[in-house]
């Protein structure tokens, strides 16, 4: 689905004018870009979570150590359970 799908359908379901349609998308787009970048998570109950991943504790299972896998810098989405529970 491309984001053209998306206010296509849109259109479909609101009645509201293409290019308020794709204002909105676009705008929205937008708002998950900034927090992102200024390292805000972006919540959307009963959706999912828009988030940069931490760093965290992992084990290099060959020599049986602990290490630290730094923080990624790139974005990602964690689906809510309610969500994931419908793609399942």
């Amino acid at each position: 689905m491309t984001k053209a799908d998306i206010v296509s359908r849109i259109i479909e379901q609101t009645g509201v004018e293409k290019a308020t349609a794709l204002a909105v998308v676009e705008s929205f787009m937008e708002q998950v870009k900034n927090a992102l970048t200024d390292g805000e998570s972006v919540y959307l109950r009963g959706f999912g979570t828009f988030l940069i991943r931490a760093a965290k504790t992992a084990r290099n299972i060959s020599t049986n150590t602990t290490i630290i896998v730094p923080a990624h810098s790139m974005p990602a989405f964690k689906p809510s359970t309610e969500f994931a529970s419908k793609i399942k």
